[in-house]
Parts: C-alpha cells; sequence; structure tokens
C-alpha cells in the first residue's frame, strides 16, 4: 500500500491535493492544524469533508493538532484578531500581513515526523505532500520551491530513516485554476460531488460568524476567479450574492493589472 501524509488545512488546495492522493491509491493520513487562526471555520470544513469522504467508503487517517500555545504571540492579521484584515488583490503589499511565521516550517516539521514513524512502523516509503502553489510564491516565502529544497536537506540530514521520505508537491508550478480542474478530474474519477468537497472549505481569511466568505480579501478574490475560470460557480456560502462577488474580484483584477502597466 502506498503511504502519504499531509497538511489538510480546509482551504481548497489541500483538499484538492487530498483527491488527488485518494485517487491516486494513497492511504493518506491527514493532520489539521488549530494554530488559533481567525478562520477557524476552516478546520470545521476540514472535518465535515473527512466524514463525507468516509461515507462514500474512502478510509482516512485524520487528526487535529492543537499548537495554539506555540503560536499564540506569532505576528500576524490571521492570528490576531483585533487587527483589520487586508482588502484587495492576493499579491499586494498589503498581503504580506497575513504570513504567519514559519508556518510551513513548523507544519511540514510535525507531519515529516509523522511520515518517519508510518515508514518505520510499517516498512515503507512515505510522501509528505503539500499544496502549495505558484500563487502563493510572491507574498509567502515558505511556499516557495528553493524552501522546499533547503527544508528536505535539512530534515535528511538530522533524521534515521529520511531515505524513504520524499516531499510531493504536485501543484507547486501551478495556480488556483490548474488546481481546481485537477480536483474537479479526480473527482469525476472517484465519483465525488464537487460542489460538495469544495462547499466544505474554507478559503476567506475573514469569514462572518456564520462562516460566510466575505468575498474580499485576496485570498477570497483569488478563489473567485478561479471558479470563474473554468467556468463555475463557487459552492461556499458568502455574505453578498455570486454575481456581486464576482463582479468585485473583476474588478480588483482589472485594477491591479492596470497599476502594473
Amino acid at each position: 500500500m502506498k503511504h502519504a501524509v499531509m497538511s489538510l488545512s480546509g482551504g481548497m488546495d489541500s483538499t484538492s491535493l487530498l483527491i488527488r492522493l485518494i485517487r491516486d491509491g494513497y492511504h493518506v493520513s491527514c493532520y489539521t492544524y488549530d494554530y488559533g487562526q481567525r478562520h477557524f471555520v476552516e478546520i470545521e470544513r476540514a472535518v465535515n469533508n473527512i466524514e463525507y469522504l468516509r461515507s462514500c467508503n474512502i478510509e482516512i487517517k485524520h487528526e487535529i493538532i492543537d499548537i495554539k500555545s506555540a503560536m499564540k504571540s506569532f505576528n500576524s492579521s490571521l492570528i490576531d484578531k483585533s487587527s483589520i484584515m487586508p482588502e484587495g488583490h492576493y499579491e499586494s503589499v498589503q498581503m504580506k500581513s497575513t504570513v504567519v511565521p514559519n508556518r510551513n516550517a513548523i507544519f511540514s516539521s510535525i507531519i515529516y515526523g509523522h511520515a518517519l514513524s508510518i515508514s518505520s512502523k510499517f516498512n515503507c516509503d512515505v510522501k509528505v505532500a503539500l499544496g502549495v502553489h505558484s500563487g502563493d510564491h510572491e507574498i509567502y516565502p515558505d511556499c516557495r520551491p528553493e524552501f522546499y529544497s533547503a527544508l528536505d536537506v535539512a530534515f535528511r540530514l538530522g533524521n534515521w530513516g529520511s531515505d524513504r521520505i520524499k516531499f510531493y508537491l504536485p501543484y507547486l508550478d501551478g495556480d488556483k485554476k490548474s488546481i481546481l480542474l485537477d480536483a474537479l478530474t479526480c473527482c469525476q474519477e472517484l465519483g465525488l460531488d464537487f460542489d460538495i468537497i469544495f462547499k466544505n472549505t474554507n478559503t476567506s481569511y475573514n469569514p462572518d460568524n456564520r462562516g460566510r466568505s466575505s468575498g474580499k480579501s485576496g485570498a477570497d478574490i483569488e478563489r473567485i476567479l478561479a471558479f470563474y475560470e473554468i467556468g463555475r460557480q463557487d459552492p461556499v456560502e458568502y455574505t453578498d450574492s455570486w454575481t456581486e462577488v464576482l463582479n468585485n474580484a473583476l474588478k480588483i483584477k482589472r485594477e491591479h493589472e492596470d497599476s502594473n502597466e
């Protein structure tokens, strides 16, 4: 049996990766982190998707790891509930406030430890799967290819048995559109409902108390445009209508393109 471990945030990228791993025949162990993020609804959505997949007779291991105490003082608008969440295009400078210091190194270190343990216990190779992609590279340094190359070297130097562990980053050179198209294909091949899967995700950094996405954060806008580009309506609930959030996203995109000319 093929084994993979992954960080399942409850967002569209990691969820797409989970579906891809299932399609490719992996036994997947998912780890979701509660690090005090203000968009806690993403954890609830991850749990909902695990329940949906299990109802489809797909076996998945899932654990929620509480690291709030370790990260509560980190300076980021994703953690500090008193800070103002920036709006606008995903690549704009103000989006840097959403960076959580060293987040992916922390997450990767934990799941790498789980990968080593699974490899030792079952005498098998294990993939450490992450849904990072090119759209993240501009704002998030810990999503860049050179970061994972360096991390791979460090983890290999620091662990016995690391020759059986490999990072798996299939979306590294892709974008949100290509990720959604991959997920759509995988859902069709597995007989899963694409809309149920993605209704059970969250991308918004500032959802309201009912879990509805604002449609205005940079992450929201990137997601809305991706669904638009594949010719589908996003199944998550927004505070405004789909027409309104789409028109706003298209407007922000035009303004961003004009400012870069």
